[in-house]
């Protein structure tokens, strides 16, 4: 396929370097109005410009990485020349009665909800759409499982997975940071500390994506009586461990509801 992206901050980069990296028989353009730091991205094989319309009448799917205050504008400049495209919006709080709206039902509409882990293949990318657009979101679908996960949830949870899979990369992140400090603190110097979160965070994550089971079954295979790991975790969930995470995505998923 060919895919348009418009909007190459941090998320459209990302989906980008996926496709280029981890997809198939795929071509990428990116478009953003100051090129110079995503001329990069050319080494890729991807295109880039600063004209939203270029090469955009060849494309099978734009996708829209942008800010929702630039959503009108960008569609006023596209729209008459994309007929027959599939949109896929990435664009926070757009629903897609408002994008079949703003299109005038005379275009196909995917939402989806990728974070920047797109460029290395492991985006937990959650995707909705009109079931009247099935056929035509379905390649959309394939293209993001080639960049991690990509469940097709209901539009109602949209916000939610927004929290959970976007913002919920800064709280993984917060966690390793957390994570890496301690570990000076006990006597690793500051790279090596950080390996050893991340791995071990990476390694965590992996046994689970494989086993398919619940958190606490792989926690009790490394808990033993008595031992170092349940003293810890009793100290962390005393301290507020999971409540102050819960509460921290709730809160996010109030502020995205306004």
């Amino acid at each position: 396929m060919k895919v348009h992206i418009i909007g190459g901050g941090n998320l459209g980069v990302s989906i980008a370097l996926g496709i280029a990296k981890f997809s198939k028989n795929n071509q990428v353009t990116v478009t953003r109005r100051n090129t110079a730091s995503i001329q990069y991205l050319t080494e890729y094989g991807i295109t880039v410009s600063n004209d939203n319309k270029h090469n955009i009448q060849d494309a099978d799917i734009v996708i829209l990485t942008i800010k929702p205050y630039q959503v009108d504008t960008v569609f006023a400049e596209i729209l008459p020349v994309i007929k027959g495209k599939t949109i896929a919006s990435a664009v926070s709080g757009l629903s897609l009665d408002m994008l079949q709206s703003k299109t005038k039902n005379e275009y196909p509409v995917v939402r989806i909800m990728p974070n920047i882990a797109a460029q290395f293949g492991e985006s937990a990318t959650c995707i909705s759409f009109p079931e009247t657009d099935r056929e035509e979101a379905m390649p959309i679908v394939d293209l993001f499982q080639d960049l991690g996960t990509a469940p097709i949830i209901d539009e109602k949870l949209m916000d939610a997975a927004t929290v959970l899979g976007a913002c919920g990369t800064a709280y993984a992140l917060r966690y390793i940071r957390a994570s890496m400090q301690a570990g000076i603190e006990i006597g690793f110097d500051s790279q090596t500390a950080l390996a050893i979160a991340a791995q071990t965070v990476k390694g965590a994550a992996k046994m689970l994506l494989e086993e398919k089971v619940h958190p606490e079954q792989l926690i009790d295979r490394v808990t033993t009586p008595q031992g170092c790991t349940i003293v810890g975790l009793n100290e962390m969930e005393h301290n507020g461990f999971s409540s102050s995470l819960i509460k921290g995505i709730k809160t996010s998923l109030k502020q995205i509801k306004g």
